[in-house]
């Protein structure tokens, strides 16, 4: 794949949703081509209100640093080499789970996928099943 189209975004929401309606769970899920454009943004019904704000900017860390937001957890605890980057980029970064970069034909990062609604474990498995449909 070279691009996220609205086409590939609609597939990626939709399995998304379907998986957290399994765990019963309203999410929020957005979508982001490679320039961090939205494609796809999904509010399901008693989603979060916070959580729009929070699969948005999840999707853009997770684009912007090229790496699944649970894996920059790490890095920006006090001590660690990126400890504040969460005050970065205008408040944008996000540093827990729920953010997966969509990798493209060559390896690098055409987009991103970001859900908020559950707990980090719960938008991990949900962001997962959104890139899973790929």
């Amino acid at each position: 794949m070279e691009r996220v189209t609205l086409d590939v975004a609609k597939g990626m929401v939709a399995a998304a949703e379907e998986r957290a309606a399994e765990i019963e769970v309203p999410m929020c899920i957005a979508v982001l081509d490679g320039g961090a454009n939205p494609v796809a943004f999904h509010r399901m019904d008693d989603a979060l209100l916070a959580s729009v704000d929070i699969a948005r900017n999840k999707a853009y860390t997770a684009l912007a640093m090229k790496m699944p937001t649970e894996e920059l957890a790490g890095m920006a605890q006090p001590g660690e080499e990126l400890y504040g980057i969460e005050a970065t980029n205008g408040g944008r970064i996000v540093v827990f789970g729920g953010g997966l970069p969509i990798d493209g034909d060559e390896g690098e990062p055409i987009g991103a996928i970001g859900v908020s609604g559950g707990s980090v474990a719960e938008d991990v498995t949900v962001a997962e099943a959104g890139l899973d449909a790929l």
